[in-house]
């Protein structure tokens, strides 16, 4: 059985990302300029809030607004050419935050909770990065799984808190806590641009050993390096 890889936070799993693709990753082209790219991972947060310590430090405070609208609002945001708020909520018509909120209600067993963000046949530079969520009741709680064809590690933790928001909005109308998250990015990378800044990052962060993480086999229970130094808010999802 695969080992699944865990982390107590977003900062934590941010640091680690980054650190993965400087150790692995190989020289690729892109859109946008050449990158760095690693092979897939497969990993969970525990706790996700924008007063984490190591976001609080390293990251952009600039662009949490931003980045949040891709989520919140229904038409597209500049400079996104997509809106993952349009596409959980009015993809085809469908609500489908709604729709698996009702299916999960109905069948809390269930492991059809899975909704994607892509259509057959759209333009190739509207295709979102984040192309499903799927969301699952375990032990009384509402754990999800966020597949990325493609991802940013310098920006993926813009992504990740928006995200918890989601899992929290669905667990708060199905009267449960949240669990876990899961992501699954296929290509992991970093733009090569934007690589002294990551080598900054990382070498601010080395003293504060981030981003070991703890694997473990098969579905991991609740773990994580030094949960109570790097514990961010929950927001509103009840443990």
């Amino acid at each position: 059985m695969a080992d699944l890889l865990r982390f107590a936070s977003c900062g934590e799993t941010w640091i680690w990302l980054m650190r993965y693709i400087r150790e692995y990753g190989r020289p690729a082209d892109d859109d946008r300029g050449p990158v760095i790219e690693a092979p897939a991972v497969l990993f969970e947060i525990d706790d996700l809030g924008w007063d984490d310590p190591v976001l609080e430090t390293h990251g952009d405070s600039g662009k949490i607004s931003l980045y949040a609208s891709k989520f919140n609002e229904v038409t597209v945001v500049p400079p996104f050419k997509y809106s993952y708020g349009g596409r959980l909520r009015r993809l085809l018509g469908v609500d489908q935050l709604r729709w698996v909120t009702d299916m999960l209600r109905a069948k809390p067993y269930s492991k059809s909770g899975w909704i994607s963000l892509t259509v057959p046949g759209e333009q190739p530079d509207a295709v979102p990065c984040l192309t499903s969520l799927a969301f699952r009741l375990r032990e009384g709680k509402l754990v999800m799984t966020a597949t990325f064809r493609s991802q940013n590690a310098f920006t993926c933790y813009l992504n990740y808190v928006p995200l918890r928001s989601i899992q929290c909005e669905v667990a708060d109308d199905l009267e449960v806590g949240c669990g876990s998250m899961r992501v699954f990015v296929d290509v992991p990378h970093i733009y090569a641009v934007d690589v002294e800044k990551v080598e900054e990052i990382l070498r601010l962060s080395e003293h504060d050993e981030l981003g070991e993480g703890e694997s473990l086999p098969g579905p991991a229970g609740r773990s994580g390096r030094d949960r109570g130094r790097l514990r961010p808010d929950r927001g509103r999802c009840a443990s």
